[in-house]
């Protein structure tokens, strides 16, 4: 195991009926003038919206919107979102929804405290030293991103997406209500689900060995997952399962995982090359690519991680070789995505075999991806042919 600095700064308030602290808590991290980022209109319908505002307007805390912020969220809202900032004079920024909104607000965020074109810190060709403090409200389990420093977001003109990572861009607050997650679709349910475990995956496949302690809280993760997507999908406003896959997602990315070891991420790049061309939904490519980066990586080196995960997560009789049990552990994940109602491939999202040599050079555009095995453009286009 590695060393490591614990520090998860994040202040969750978790259950029912939390939104109640989002106007004091504002105010807490200095919060006189807010711009509230959101998605579709379902934060309006539900009146999470009119919550938020309420409970802002209580402590006497003045606001504006940004509505309408898309999945896989563009470049061009977050330029938006900071022309507001810097016109309205505002100090906090207060995101509700899921992941694709908070990276915005986190894009928003630094991109006030920067003087040129945010884009250029997701090239990582900007310098900046700070961010405006951010507050988050939840509405589905996916990315972790409400407790973490990353930011995620897409150039269509470039078609580059790319990420960042800021310690100073995790929320100050972040409020998690089960309930908010009834009526996420079932398809967003499913894809949702997906995006956990593979953050969960990513970290789980690591050259560094002796961290035990991290790789049985993530086979935790996987099977709250596996016990509860299903019955999210069947039972959209079971609190149980809405709860655990709520949770499940917060600390599948919240550092918890990654503390004494490295992460992978090779699949993630892999998936955002794919989403920067296609804006296919991330948990959707995921769910499409996994199995197939599995299939690749899998040799007489790496078997011990895919074993481990044969034997812990899926329960694969111990009495199977080694060898076969990782192969069926990689078979039971694409067979439970699959019983999710993700795709299996690559065209199935619409995603021409043409396209695949440019999507691998997306991939590779700032070096190799991977640690657990390195991936070239050679080895990327040879995983996105497979998954084709």
């Amino acid at each position: 195991m590695l060393n490591f600095k614990f520090s998860i700064p994040t202040e969750v308030f978790f259950g029912k009926g939390q939104i109640k602290v989002v106007g004091e808590q504002v105010r807490r991290h200095g919060g006189t003038r807010v711009l509230i980022c959101y998605g579709s209109g379902r934060v309006k319908q539900q009146g999470i919206y009119d919550a938020v505002c309420a409970k802002l307007a209580e402590k006497g805390i003045s606001f504006c919107e940004l509505g309408g912020i898309e999945p896989n969220p563009r470049i061009k809202s977050v330029r938006d979102g900071v022309h507001i900032v810097k016109s309205h004079g505002i100090d906090f920024i207060m995101a509700i929804g899921g992941g694709s909104v908070i990276d915005c607000a986190k894009g928003i965020a630094v991109g006030a405290c920067y003087d040129g074109d945010p884009w250029d810190l997701y090239l990582r060709k900007g310098e900046v030293k700070g961010a405006l403090p951010l507050g988050v409200v939840l509405t589905l389990a996916a990315t972790g991103s409400e407790m973490n420093g990353t930011s995620v977001v897409s150039n269509l003109e470039t078609k580059q997406k790319l990420p960042i990572r800021m310690p100073f861009l995790k929320p100050r607050f972040s409020v998690l209500d089960p309930v908010y997650t009834y009526t996420v679709p079932p398809r967003h349910t499913a894809a949702g689900t997906v995006d956990i475990m593979s953050h969960v995956y990513e970290q789980y496949f690591s050259p560094v060995s002796g961290a035990f302690v991290q790789d049985r809280l993530a086979d935790a993760l996987l099977k709250t997952c596996i016990t509860y997507g299903p019955v999210a999908l069947k039972d959209p406003e079971n609190y149980e399962a809405r709860a655990n896959l709520l949770w499940a997602g917060t600390l599948a990315l919240n550092e918890l995982l990654t503390y004494g070891k490295t992460g992978d991420w090779g699949t993630h790049m892999i998936g955002h090359g794919v989403a920067a061309h296609y804006d296919v939904t991330h948990g959707v490519g995921l769910a499409i690519l996994f199995p197939h980066w599995m299939d690749f990586v899998l040799g007489e080196d790496t078997q011990g991680k895919f074993y481990d995960l044969a034997r812990h997560v899926w329960q694969v009789p111990l009495a199977m070789d080694r060898m076969e049990a990782a192969r069926e552990g990689i078979a039971r994940t694409r067979q439970f995505f699959t019983e999710l109602g993700m795709p299996a491939r690559l065209r199935e999202v619409g995603v021409a075999e043409d396209m695949l040599p440019t999507i691998a050079k997306t991939v590779v555009e700032f070096g190799e991806v991977g640690v657990f095995r390195k991936l070239n453009e050679k080895q990327v286009l040879e995983i996105l042919k497979k998954a084709y």
